[in-house]
């Protein structure tokens, strides 16, 4: 067998100084800095500092207040406060807002509501312009920026109190059916800010209501949590025949992808649906606790841990160092200094390192070289890819960067104690004594999972351990609950789903969901950092772009920030919403989540998201696209200074960007639902060669983000072949530190069954099927249904109330003379029938 540490295994022959080829010369240092030079360009510096980040909901409320406005909307404030000024003057004498009693600002309230439904369009723009000041925080008459948040809020309890979101619920569907300002719009060769300032109104009105509201303090009064509820209830739920306030949101999204209102302000659509999603349905934390509630009524042990603090709890680990350049191998100590095993040992390791070099350029490279028909079957699925998917523009992979550190340089620290418990499925036992079943008796017993006659005492020891870590999750107990009302219709009667918000959004979205979903892929993949722009792609920047292009650098740059950050802000908003949808409707019924997830496989959601990773991530995560004298509500507070190309540049001085390093993690959680325990997905993450892109997002060192770089690691690793294991190892060792371990998972070697290339489509058919069936019985009832009970009761059917037309009584008269007066009645025949 070969020595990996060999001259011929994938090493530089080196000579009794450690130095490569030559008599005792160091290697040429140009290779090494031209090496260096190119690492650096294209993957920016692999020292990353541990990020501290903590993962939630949403940003801070400033932060979340101040991503609804793009820095080309500034200028509004002022006309804003213009408006309510013109208009406060000509109903309140000699006094400001904040100095009028509460039922003097309810009555002002209440009159500019009366203002809004007049005729003229201008007209009512000024009066709407003037409550989004109030709901801005009157920052005319403020000192602070906690003041006009203060204020802000206050402003938009009282608005709501007075009806304010129901008249401005009413103005939104007159906007949204104008056909005049679309087709005005669809006529324009170039759509500016200024074809959406009805709509932004509008929408930011509604925003700043819902996220204000929906923030929760100790020090709110009884009246605010209270009508904090009836707000949630409203938005949840039907009201005065409408649609719930999301499925709104999501037809303004789906017609603005469709090209028939390209001058919608696709920003704030989104903010405002991802922000009553998470008001109506529940943010992250409370998922947790329907979770748990859920557990105890379906009779489930409760959760080992609360993965949310697990999470919080973790350390980042140090990204796969690719330590020894072949420059640098003259730093190693000759061979003949180094003695007994544990020298020859570290020598080994060295090597090995080294080969990191060499493997990290074709990372699925397997130990057997590959055939000429291997060989084209490889390009031509490129080929398919490129030509059907058009998706993921493979970059070159560039050999790994040199270290600057020696050798000897760090030790790892071990935590004491695994962060999770070990889980085990039912499936997982059941495999597990078929396997010993076949080996020691000759025959299986199906899903008995009890009966252990004939088997060593081992067996009985795994068995036992096995069923102490069994983990039964609420989806078992809903597919299985599926199956038996699938088998004993009839039965087990008809079942009692309860009106939840969620269950009331999925109602809703059901059948348009495929055009919901491709609708928010096509706006995520428009906003990616990593999409070359295209003639057919949907124009996402209708609201950010002024009426008058920038004519000097610094406007520019200026506005180059800008639809940066809009890009930022849109991506957050797609993948937070997703992965709330996908959350919730995993904990309501899993054919649900399965059937939105299936639409975004569908849709190509795994090679999207892929793609976004495609790219030098640190630097995503670390971009600076803000300027902080323009963000609400500092800009309403200071006065502006004078910017300058240098100040644009410098940026803030925080050390990541939150949203977007929010944005990724949210990604990767997605990535992460659409192919667990799914061998058909997670092979296309194997086709798109997703292995060095998710390796290379590592280097963030932020312990949430590497925790589901590394799921989407592990579960792909049996299938990379033996050679990619080989020279990976510090991934392997950190996948086994920090993700959870499923007992009899054979992950790490590949000599699993689910390893082999199954018929992946038929199972994504058969799961199709599953859900087509539970959609179809529990929401395609029809009223007539062949197990409906039929009434054989003459007096009951004879006094059942008939609906008739409300003409009927005009031609009563003659409809007795034809059906019954002159229709001969054979009285013999009728009782002998009967």
């Amino acid at each position: 067998m070969e020595d990996p540490a060999a001259p011929g295994a994938g090493n530089p022959p080196t000579n009794g100084n450690g130095n490569g080829g030559g008599k005792g010369k160091p290697a040429a240092p140009k290779g090494r800095e031209a090496f260096r030079s190119q690492r650096r360009e294209s993957e920016g510096s692999v020292d990353c500092p541990t990020l501290e980040f903590e993962y939630g909901d949403a940003d801070g409320h400033a932060a979340e207040l101040s991503e609804l406005y793009s820095y080309t909307e500034n200028p509004e404030f002022t006309t804003n406060r213009r408006c309510f000024e013109e208009d406060f003057k000509t109903q309140v004498q000699g006094e400001e807002w904040l100095e009028l009693e509460e039922d003097a600002q309810k009555a002002y309230v209440m009159g500019l509501l009366d203002r809004l439904e007049v005729v003229s369009r201008e007209r009512r723009l000024k009066v709407a312009r003037a409550v989004l000041y109030l709901a801005q925080g009157t920052f005319g008459e403020c000192d602070s920026e906690v003041d006009v948040l203060h204020w802000s809020r206050y402003n938009c309890f009282l608005l709501y109190q007075m009806g304010t979101f129901s008249a401005f619920l009413e103005l939104l569907h007159m906007e949204i059916d104008n056909s005049q300002a679309c087709s005005s719009a669809l006529r324009k060769p170039a759509i500016s800010i200024a074809d959406s300032t009805e709509l932004r109104v509008l929408l930011s009105v509604l925003y700043l209501m819902v996220e204000n509201i929906r923030l929760e303090r100790e020090t709110d009064s009884c009246g605010w949590r209270t009508a904090r509820e009836t707000f949630r209830t409203e938005l949840s739920f039907s009201t005065h025949n409408q649609e719930p306030f999301a499925l709104l949101l999501f037809s303004m999204v789906t017609k603005f992808c469709s090209g028939l209102a390209p001058h919608f302000p696709i920003k704030k659509v989104l903010l405002l649906l991802w922000k009553v999603v998470m008001f109506t349905l529940g943010g992250f934390e409370h998922l947790q606790a329907l979770k748990v509630q859920k557990r105890a009524e379906l009779g489930l042990p409760p959760l080992a841990e609360d993965s949310i603090q697990v999470v919080k709890s973790m350390r980042a680990a140090s990204p796969p160092s690719y330590t020894l350049d072949l420059g640098e191998s003259q730093l190693a100590p000759p061979p003949s200094k180094l003695r007994g095993r544990r020298g020859s040992r570290r020598q080994l390791l060295t090597k090995q390192d080294s080969l990191d070099i060499y493997n990290e350029r074709d990372l699925f490279k397997t130990e057997e070289p590959a055939t000429e028909e291997e060989e084209e079957s490889a390009s031509d699925g490129e080929r398919t890819l490129d030509g059907e998917l058009d998706l993921l523009e493979q970059d070159p992979l560039v050999p790994p960067p040199p270290s600057q550190a020696p050798l000897s340089a760090e030790r790892v620290a071990f935590p004491k104690g695994l962060p999770w418990a070990p889980k085990v499925r039912q499936k997982d036992i059941e495999h597990f004594l078929e396997m010993s079943r076949n080996k020691f008796i000759g025959f299986t017993l199906g899903q008995d999972t009890d009966t252990l006659v004939g088997l060593p005492r081992p067996i009985h020891e795994s068995v036992k351990t096995l069923k102490q870590h069994k983990y039964v999750s609420i989806a078992d107990v809903q597919i299985k609950n599926e199956e038996e009302l699938e088998k004993c219709p009839m039965s087990l009667g008809e079942e009692v789903v309860p009106e939840t918000p969620c269950e009331i959004l999925y109602q809703g979205m059901l059948y348009s969901l495929p055009q919901y979903m491709i609708a928010l892929l096509k706006i995520l993949l428009a906003a990616a950092p990593t999409s070359k722009a295209k003639t057919d792609s949907i124009n996402i920047l209708a609201d950010v772009l002024p009426e008058e292009m920038p004519i000097t650098v610094l406007q520019s740059m200026k506005l180059g920030i800008d639809v940066n950050r809009h890009k930022e802000i849109i991506v957050k908003s797609i993948s937070a919403l997703l992965l709330l949808l996908l959350k919730h409707f995993k904990l309501n019924h899993i054919y649900q989540f399965e059937y939105v997830s299936q639409h975004l496989v569908f849709a190509n959601c795994i090679p999207l998201i892929l793609k976004f990773f495609n790219q030098n991530i640190l630097s995503y995560i670390t971009a600076k696209n803000g300027i902080s004298v323009l963000d609400y509500p500092c800009c309403t507070i200071q006065d502006l200074p004078e910017l300058t190309t240098e100040s644009l540049e410098a940026g803030d001085n925080n050390q990541f960007c939150w949203r977007n390093l929010f944005s990724c993690i949210n990604l990767l959680r997605l990535l992460n639902k659409l192919t667990k325990w799914k061998h058909s997905r997670t092979m296309m993450l194997v086709v798109f060669k997703s292995a060095p892109i998710l390796k290379r997002a590592l280097k963030v060192k932020q312990a949430m983000l590497q925790l589901y770089v590394l799921k989407l690691l592990k579960i792909q690793t049996k299938y990379l072949g033996r050679q990619w294991r080989k020279s990976n190892m510090k991934t392997m060792s950190a996948i086994y530190q920090k993700v959870r371990h499923r007992m009899n998972d054979d992950w790490a070697y590949g000599n699993d069954i689910d390893a082999r290339p199954w018929d992946f489509q038929a199972e994504e058919c058969t799961l199709r099927a599953n859900i087509e069936a539970f959609n179809s019985r529990r929401y395609d009832r029809p009223q007539d249904s062949e197990f409906s009970p039929v009434d054989n009761c003459l007096q009951s059917v004879l006094g059942q109330r008939l609906d008739l037309p409300e003409d009927f009584h005009y031609s009563y008269e003659l409809w007795l003379e034809r059906e019954v007066f002159s229709q001969p009645i054979c009285w013999e025949e009728l009782l002998q029938n009967h």
